[in-house]
């Protein structure tokens, strides 16, 4: 076991008192055997943080409890900063880890030289029903669209394909990054492009993670009237600017400018218009 690379999955909790035990759950009882896992609580108030630690009692799995909420950039840098795996998994404590899905990873990682895997995510309801898969597939489970690998930045650029609990990363990226951005409010798209500016991302074709769709989440609030979630894309969307290497990639970034005006529109954050425009 000592000869196969460590994997840190860094189980991040707030106020998910429903899911954070079959999350954990899902973690330990991955076919992979060489796993660490960090549960962080950021600062819950519904009773998560004195189930985890009862749960976890008498383990040698690691609990940080925060207080007082962080956010969620900063608690999984905290995680981070206490791992010490070779890969590195963000798992929300409302998701669930199929049995496969670590050792499927590693294999990816073991044909490729990218920094980054990704792979497809089954959808799940509050009681965990099933919805569909993130990627479109046959009724035979086939895939119907090409997804993207290697070089990815400008792909990432024009659009969002990649579904955030679906990734394992190599703890040099984040290295490299210095974790995720604390000053924002939500890190996968920050992630995705500073990330696949130097490292290549692959693609693992099985569906491995349940991704559970809660309203009030994160990715429900994005989407909001007056979302404050929208300055962190424009913060984002000026990185790529500075990041930006030829007119491919401008042109990529004009287009995503002109549809966050849409959404500034819709979402009523009409003060970050001029912003954007001076993008394009």
């Amino acid at each position: 076991m000592n000869q196969l690379p460590l994997v840190s999955v860094i189980c991040l909790c707030h106020n998910q008192l429903a899911y954070v035990r079959e999350s954990i759950q899902s973690v330990l009882k991955q076919s992979y055997p060489n796993v660490e896992l960090i549960v962080v609580d950021d600062g819950s108030s519904d009773g998560s943080k004195e189930m985890i630690g009862a749960f976890l009692k008498g383990s040698d799995i690691t609990f940080i409890d925060i207080e007082s909420p962080i956010g969620n950039c900063a608690a999984f840098n905290c995680g981070f900063l206490q791992s010490k795996g070779e890969y590195i998994i963000d798992l929300a404590a409302d998701d669930v880890m199929m049995p496969e899905r670590i050792l499927k990873g590693i294999n990816t990682f073991m044909k490729s030289d990218a920094g980054v895997s990704f792979c497809d995510v089954q959808n799940i309801d509050q009681e965990g029903k099933v919805i569909g898969t993130h990627f479109k597939r046959n009724q035979h489970g086939k895939l119907l669209e090409n997804i993207p690998e290697g070089d990815i930045y400008t792909d990432l650029i024009r659009r969002y394909f990649i579904s955030p609990p679906s990734m394992m990363i190599k703890r040099k990226v984040l290295e490299d990054l210095n974790g995720y951005d604390e000053s924002l409010s939500y890190e996968d798209f920050d992630f995705w492009i500073r990330s696949s500016r130097n490292w290549e991302y692959a693609f693992t074709d099985d569906v491995l993670i349940k991704k559970r769709v809660v309203p009030g989440s994160l990715s429900d609030k994005q989407f909001r009237f007056k979302s404050k979630y929208q300055r962190t894309t424009l913060a984002v969307c000026q990185k790529i600017k500075e990041l930006n290497r030829s007119k491919e990639e401008d042109s990529a970034l004009s287009k995503r400018c002109l549809y966050e005006l849409k959404q500034c529109i819709k979402q009523g954050n009409l003060d970050l218009i001029p912003s954007f425009l001076k993008l394009l």
